[in-house]
């Protein structure tokens, strides 16, 4: 998938840096969400003030913190949070797709529950696959499908060559699917557990929380070709 960031890679490391302290921690946790002066965080922090000012400056110059004089009292100043700054800490990327598929090996049960999980949650289509195909969807993927409200049919699983088209974007959800497929085949992997292995309701339970987490951080990259 390509990357794009919302700032430099150097621009990102100074922020890194500038968090890298407890102290300048808790004055952005402090700054999240109400303006302050440096004697009322020095108060509430419990910092000395030569101490909180040594951080500030940290703080200023990577650009998270800026200060700005009381409109009441010229001689008062007080300091913002820049979330915007923060919020360009986590890299953006964008991926075109005309559709999803995701794939495991016998497509019974973790690539099945992903589809429908994506289909509830994303205009892009998607679909499933496996690479070695069972005769059925699984039950234990069948019953936590209705313990989820996803809308999961049963039907027959599929082979990822009879499924897998130009413009799909392949999403690997297994291990050995992903050790499987051949290296020029351009694809995501999400290493999550096999529920079938125990058959037990909460690996079951887990394997759709995991994929959920997954799709969520996804999904709002994905646009459609």
């Amino acid at each position: 998938m390509s990357v794009e960031l919302n700032s430099s890679a150097a621009d990102r490391a100074v922020v890194f840096a500038a968090l890298a302290d407890p102290a300048r921690l808790a004055i952005v946790d402090h700054l999240m969400v109400a303006d302050a002066s440096p004697s009322e965080l020095s108060a509430v922090l419990g910092i000395p003030s030569n101490l909180l000012a040594h951080h500030l400056g940290v703080l200023k110059k990577s650009r998270l913190v800026r200060q700005s004089r009381s409109e009441a009292d010229g001689r008062r100043t007080y300091l913002r949070l820049d979330h915007a700054v923060l919020e360009a800490l986590v890299p953006t990327g964008h991926q075109r797709a005309d559709r999803v598929v995701f794939v495991c090996t016998q497509n019974s049960a973790r690539s099945q529950l992903a589809a429908a999980i994506w289909n509830r949650r994303s205009e892009v289509p998607a679909t499933s696959a496996g690479t070695h195909p069972a005769t059925q969807i699984h039950p234990g993927a069948l019953s936590a499908a209705r313990r989820h409200h996803l809308h999961l049919r049963p039907q027959i699983p599929r082979y990822l060559g009879d499924v897998l088209a130009v413009g799909d974007l392949v999403v690997a959800v297994c291990d050995n699917a992903h050790e499987e497929l051949p290296a020029e085949l351009t694809r995501l992997h999400w290493s999550v557990a096999d529920p079938t292995r125990t058959e037990r309701a909460g690996a079951f339970d887990a394997a759709v929380h995991d994929l959920t987490e997954r799709i969520h951080h996804l999904a709002p990259m994905l646009k459609t070709a």
